[in-house]
């Protein structure tokens, strides 16, 4: 394993190893305004929300590596502290990267990047029409981690209203369908990734029980050749170790069991395979009931 010394690499290098690690990160598509009424539009991929209780978002408009100077973004939040945070997506993902072009101060990013302007309801600074998450929020602080180039300047702006478009909603309007809303998330150098229905997935969370936990597994899972970590730690999200079920049935159980029956060590091995199949289409139940139909368990 290749280690990487942080702190000796020149800052271009070092950015670049830290984006491709940390990633993928959303991108605060953040509009802000200075006294003047100048409006500014920029994206920032050091961005997350870091409390829901008060609901806080911090992202970090740095200081710039190759000059040292503040952002437009930065300057006006702290003349004006305010900021509308809109959220990007695939389809808009071409014009938010225009923006983030190094534009002089005068120049309105909004109409360079081809977006339109809509009237807040809470604040100064304008939203981006065309997004179709909006989040109107007060800036509660900025806290600069440094003075030289590349340092993060934090501002960390507090939620005061949102405003999400209903193609994105679910059936009944309650929440944000994630399958509608195509989110984009920034990577290292060039790359983007792109958030649909070829790439959710789901992880069932352990509820308000404890997990047995993958120390609790018996020997012959833990030790598995074949089933994966995140095999593992499907089996072992339960409360407590199953039993079997004499009611199960399953034809590939079966005939693994009538085929592989006189060599336990082969029988193992396929019982493991099926099992693993059926995880990886979210089946726990059932791949319990196939590994528990091993002798060694």
């Amino acid at each position: 394993m290749k280690t990487i010394n942080i702190q000796e690499l020149p800052f271009r290098k070092r950015q670049a190893w830290l984006q491709y690690a940390v990633a993928p990160r959303p991108i605060a598509f953040a509009s802000t305004i200075d006294k003047a009424g100048n409006v500014n539009l920029s994206p920032f991929s050091f961005f997350n929300l870091f409390s829901t209780n008060p609901p806080i978002v911090i992202f970090s408009p740095s200081r710039s590596g190759r000059n040292n100077t503040l952002k437009h973004t930065l300057i006006n939040v702290l003349e004006v502290p305010e900021v509308v945070i809109n959220i990007c997506d695939y389809n808009m993902v071409q014009q938010v990267s225009l923006s983030s072009c190094e534009y002089a101060k005068e120049v309105d990013e909004f109409i360079k990047a081809g977006f339109t302007k809509q009237a807040a309801t809470i604040i100064q600074p304008p939203m981006v029409k065309e997004a179709k998450i909006k989040m109107e929020c007060k800036v509660n602080e900025v806290k600069s981690l440094g003075d030289e180039g590349g340092a993060g300047q934090l501002v960390i702006a507090e939620v005061l209203c949102m405003h999400v478009d209903d193609s994105i909603l679910n059936e009944d309007a309650t929440m944000i369908d994630p399958f509608k809303m195509q989110h984009v998330a920034r990577l290292g150098g060039d790359y983007y990734a792109l958030i649909n229905e070829q790439n959710l997935f789901t992880v069932a969370k352990p509820n308000t029980e404890l997990a047995i936990g993958i120390d609790a597994l018996p020997e012959g899972i833990k030790n598995s050749k074949i089933l994966t970590g995140n095999h593992l730690g499907q089996l072992a999200n339960v409360q407590q170790l199953p039993e079997v079920d004499v009611a199960f049935e399953d034809v590939q159980l079966k005939n693994i069991i009538q085929y592989y029956s006189i060599n336990p060590d082969e029988m193992e091995k396929e019982l493991h395979r099926y099992a693993s199949v059926l995880l990886d289409q979210g089946k726990v139940k059932e791949a319990w009931q196939v590994l528990l139909a091993d002798e060694n368990v």
